[in-house]
């Protein structure tokens, strides 16, 4: 049943309805016209010449800001949207007695009876209530900060004559903290105005996005206003309310995130961090699934403002909660970079995959002396040996021996050094030093000593845990760095989709497909063979490929590491890379096998449900039919063997059989221009709709009754 706040504010309401958004059939908002109120009738003697004539009659004409569209997670959950909020104000009538103080009287009569009821009462001078009073006295003069309903019902029958509730939109973010970076906030636009009423003044103060998705998309995401129109006798009664345009709400910007498992991603870095990142990328489409954060902030603590104090305080905590590690951070990548350089190698032909290297516990470099890790000899060892250990000491004699630019310039292909170009605010490009940077900056080019640091993912080579991902996403793939996607859909009011992405390569990598599979098979080592540093993030239902790594970080008086875990599963059918970022205190000891791969372990443990069947490879498309050979009995495919390989082969994915968005690329107003590619596309034989994805509704209300 609808409260009684609602009812009594039927008319009130019929303007501040939001915006219903649903699947494929967004609905306008529903905005009926006012009608006069019955307990102000037009007094008899009302005349148009009166009402111009007379200081009290009055025509005024607002305007509704419109409730901003809705921000949703891939299958329509909301991430961002609207509520119906309440501010108590001072509701003057024309005084046959107006002089100043008997004004102002009245007004703080009203405002002492007010301290008890709300706790955010916004004090007014005599002279804002006296002014208020002279020029804009048929407006109500907002003294309190915004109520929630519960609350604003619970003080509604306890309001004196002259105070009243008026409603007004607010921002919400239902999750809080979740996604708090990417998604960013809304603020005011201005305050109110003051002194004489202008035309199409606003009836509440208006929003704009102030970062994130919100400032990103703000034109999309704001509506369009509509308009209101009062009318006044000589006497200051209303004789008219009435809507003259509706408003109409913004877009929807429909990402990629996926709501639960952001969520469980948040959950895990809570569970096993002070401070972290953790990124999940699809490999065949580039949609960014997961991008987290720790600590965070709640996104609602700046709905309607935050106070000075409040935000100083962020900005002075040490663990810096308004910095998105997950991609505003630059750290060295450690030894999640040695698959690049194993990769350049193999691919160069400077190693195969038989090739056995000598690694004692440290090799001398110049007059500098580069250990491993272990601090003792590993013995002679092959590519695959060298991943799964993470033998610093065989990276180093091969890095210097393929030379910096081979690997370096493969890391760039794979997107380090650059930003990824996702709507993002604040990302950092991290750095992939070359002669030209090393010249300016230490005033030497790159030499040995600074190759052998280089090859393990350390010196100046940074990178945000985004961009360590994205790249996982590219060697997972093989032949090419996918471009990644965070925003799946942009719709309007009515539900038509006016911007989607399709996936698309960003860079072809140029690699020998022989070399990532040996590079596939070590970094499956890493995890599932004897003296494998990532047994911890071992999973109970799929094949796991990953990189463990460790980093020294931050000048050596602090004595501080990174612990990272990166990768992809599953190991014959890439579908989801990972970067798991793991920040140590100073002083603390830390590893990738110990501290972030249990993080990967109990996040994609706990949505094995819903991948499962996702990562199955298809049973018949992927595997090679030996003619010759006799088929075995049952329903088993005969499966042809690699002439150099006892071992059969691993299936691979059919090239270009990437699931695709439902999506067709949209034009410009001439039609002849692509907006997503540039390109001018060849003219489809029957025109078609894209299809929009499912949203839930937004908080609806609607001619005065909250909707279900």
């Amino acid at each position: 049943m609808p409260s009684n706040l609602f009812l009594r504010r039927l008319s009130l309401f019929s303007c501040f309805a939001t915006l219903p958004v649903c699947a494929q059939d967004l609905r306008a908002p529903v905005i009926a016209s006012n009608t006069i109120p019955a307990a102000t009738p037009a007094p008899r003697g009302a005349t148009d010449g009166a009402i111009f004539t007379r200081k009290d009659a009055r025509t005024i004409t607002l305007k509704i800001p419109a409730p901003r569209g809705q921000i949703v997670d891939r299958d329509g959950a909301s991430l961002a949207q609207n509520r119906v909020a309440y501010q108590v104000a001072l509701q003057f009538r024309q005084f046959e007695n107006d002089d100043r103080d008997f004004v102002i009287n009245w007004a703080h009569t009203r405002l002492d009876s007010l301290q008890a009821l709300v706790k955010s009462q916004i004090p007014k001078t005599d002279d804002e209530i006296y002014d208020h009073y002279k020029n804009r006295r048929w407006l109500p003069l907002l003294v309190s900060g915004q109520l929630g309903e519960k609350e604003a019902h619970g003080i509604e029958s306890k309001l004196t004559s002259g105070l009243v509730l008026q409603p007004i939109y607010r921002r919400i973010y239902p999750n809080g903290e979740l996604a708090s970076h990417i998604i960013g906030y809304a603020g005011s636009v201005g305050k109110l105005p003051t002194g004489p009423i202008n035309p199409n003044e606003p009836l509440w103060e208006e929003t704009e996005g102030r970062s994130g998705l919100e400032k990103i998309f703000n034109t999309q995401l704001t509506g369009e206003p509509g308009m209101k129109r009062l009318l006044f006798d000589e006497s200051g009664n209303k004789l008219l309310e009435e809507q003259v345009k509706r408003p109409r709400a913004g877009g929807t910007v429909v990402t990629t995130l996926n709501l639960s498992w952001q969520k469980l991603a948040e959950k895990t870095l809570h569970d096993g961090c002070r401070r972290g990142a953790f990124v999940v990328v699809d490999v065949v489409t580039g949609e960014v699934l997961v991008m987290a954060s720790r600590p965070s902030f709640d996104l609602n603590n700046f709905i309607p403002g935050i106070n000075e104090k409040d935000f100083q305080a962020l900005e002075a905590d040490p663990a810096q909660p308004l910095f998105g590690r997950a991609f505003q951070s630059a750290y060295p990548p450690a030894s999640s970079f040695k698959p690049i350089v194993a990769l350049a190698a193999l691919n160069n032909g400077t190693v195969t995959a038989e090739t056995d290297i000598y690694c004692p516990a440290s090799i001398e470099i110049g007059k500098a002396v580069f250990n491993n890790w272990t601090k003792i000899p590993e013995g002679s060892i092959n590519v695959k040996r060298a991943l799964a250990r993470s033998c610093n000491t065989w990276f180093y004699q091969v890095g210097i021996k393929v030379g910096p630019s081979a690997f370096l310039n493969l890391a760039r292909r794979l997107g380090f050094g650059e930003r990824t170009g996702l709507p993002l605010i604040g990302e950092s490009p991290g750095l992939v030093p070359s002669d030209e940077w090393m010249l300016k900056n230490e005033k030497r080019k790159i030499l040995d000593g600074d190759t052998a640091n280089l090859s393990i993912g350390q010196g100046s080579l940074l990178a945000s845990p985004l961009q360590v991902a994205q790249a996982m996403a590219g060697i997972a793939n093989g032949g090419a760095l996918p471009k990644l996607q965070l925003i799946r859909q942009v719709q309007d009011t009515r539900g038509r989709v006016v911007q989607a992405a399709i996936p698309e390569r960003k860079n072809w990598l140029g690699v020998d497909p022989k070399a990532v599979d040996i590079v596939h098979d070590g970094m499956h080592d890493v995890v599932d063979s004897a003296g494998g540093t990532g047994h911890a993030g071992a999973l109970s239902y799929t094949s796991l490929c990953g990189k463990t790594g460790t980093a020294q970080w931050g000048p050596p008086a602090k004595n501080q590491r990174l612990a990272w875990f990166a990768g992809y599963l599953p190991h014959d059918n890439p579908r989801y890379s990972f970067a798991v970022l793991y920040e140590g205190r100073p002083g603390e000891t830390v590893s990738g096998g110990h501290m972030a791969a249990p993080m990967v372990r109990q996040f994609f443990e706990g949505i094995k449900d819903d991948i499962k069947d996702e990562i199955v490879p298809p049973k018949k498309a992927l595997v090679v039919v030996d003619e010759s050979a006799p088929k075995d009995e049952g329903d088993k495919e005969p499966i042809s063997k690699d002439p150099d390989n006892d071992k059969p082969p691993v299936a691979k994915p059919v090239e270009g059989a990437l699931k695709a968005l439902p999506v067709e690329p949209l034009k410009t107003g001439d039609g002849n221009i692509d907006d997503l590619t540039g390109e001018a596309p060849a003219p489809p034989e029957k025109p078609r709709a894209i299809r929009a994805i499912p949203v839930k509704d937004d908080e609806v209300i609607q001619d005065g009754v909250e909707e279900p």
